[in-house]
């Protein structure tokens, strides 16, 4: 698995989980909103900000007939796709100023592109990475136009079937970009935790041979927490400013708080997560002085037969280890031993 590099910064095994807060359609067509939004995102401790990269007319056309009507269950059932991106799009004219603004913060910003007018108007603003969204996997000449620009390419495979996934890690191949990134992303809104899947994480990264991360629609911090215990380098949420003001994607946002919130669990479990060869830590070593060992608990004279009555294996550590019991019980004292003492290796024949 082959780290990759986002603004300088390295996302791979050993390295920082990278945090990614997605404006999607949150700004409410308000650009004063969407600053607001980038500037709680940095608040948060998001390491980056994704914008989207389209308009209606770039990802479907205007059309009545029902392939273009959304069904499902859906939070946006009955809308057209039409009607939903020119609702949900972020205005072309403001993400250079949204990328200049999240960079002053600290962040970098990057995009999803959906056609490649979108490639071209992100390499115009020099957009470090590339991130596909789920429904455009199968768009492999997108995808391969990504790919080109050399920079990383990360995935989603929220509705991708596996062949489909080997096809997109395959074209960036081809195309000679190794800076691949999976997310493990399941496309509803809100994701119902029984069909999150975790567990496929590790087996994405080992099928492939590409970093995973988590693309995740679930409510609260619980999963994308859980995903960095299990591999993930990169955590993908939503973010708006409230959920009660609403918009297409407002009912399956964190709030700025919550957003903070999954931050410091993070930080926590990479602390926590350690390495896997098996040691004491320095605190843990001075600890051990505490475990159990053979002590004298009765006064024995010098000849006496020691017994359990007399040696016992309690705590702390300064005596015989108790594994010995068995050797010891028996034999005889080679001088008088005081009840409360350590039993040590001269203290008996």
């Amino acid at each position: 698995m082959t780290p990759i590099a986002i603004d300088g910064r390295r996302i791979g095994p050993g390295e920082k989980t990278y945090i990614v807060a997605e404006m999607s359609a949150n700004h409410l067509q308000d650009y004063s909103r969407a600053v607001e939004i980038v500037h709680a995102a940095a608040e948060a401790g998001a390491d980056a900000l994704k914008l989207q990269t389209y308009t209606a007319d770039t990802i479907t056309i205007e059309s009545d007939k029902p392939y273009f009507r959304i069904t499902g269950g859906t939070i946006w059932d009955g809308q057209t796709l039409h009607g939903l991106y020119e609702e949900a799009y972020t205005p072309w004219e403001w993400q250079p100023k949204l990328k200049e603004e999240a960079e002053k913060l600290g962040m970098a910003c990057f995009s999803s592109p959906f056609d490649p007018t979108a490639v071209a108007f992100m390499e115009e603003m020099n957009m470090p990475a590339y991130k596909i969204a789920s429904y455009e996997i199968t768009d492999i000449p997108l995808i391969r136009r990504c790919a080109r620009t050399g920079k990383p390419v990360i995935l989603a495979t929220g509705v991708a079937h596996p062949e489909e996934i080997a096809a997109a890690v395959q074209a960036c191949r081809e195309e000679g970009n190794e800076q691949l990134l999976l997310l493990k992303c399941v496309s509803a809104y809100p994701t119902p935790y029984e069909d999150v899947n975790l567990r496929m994480m590790p087996e994405l990264a080992k099928t492939y041979g590409t970093l995973v991360g988590l693309s995740d629609h679930t409510m609260g911090s619980a999963v994308p927490v859980a995903a960095v215990a299990l591999g993930g380098c990169m955590v993908e949420k939503h973010l708006t400013l409230r959920r009660s003001d609403g918009g297409p994607d407002g009912a399956f946002s964190m709030e700025p708080e919550e957003f903070a919130s999954m931050v410091r669990d993070i930080r926590c479990v990479e602390k926590a997560l350690g390495d896997s060869e098996y040691h004491l830590t320095k605190q843990q070593e001075e600890e051990h002085s505490g475990v159990r060992s053979l002590f004298v608990v009765k006064d024995v004279a010098k000849g006496e037969t020691l017994t359990a009555e007399n040696i016992r294996s309690i705590r702390p550590g300064n005596g015989l280890s108790p594994a010995r019991f068995e050797e010891i019980e028996g034999k005889r004292a080679t001088h008088r031993l005081e009840r409360g003492e350590p039993l040590r290796e001269d203290d008996f024949e």
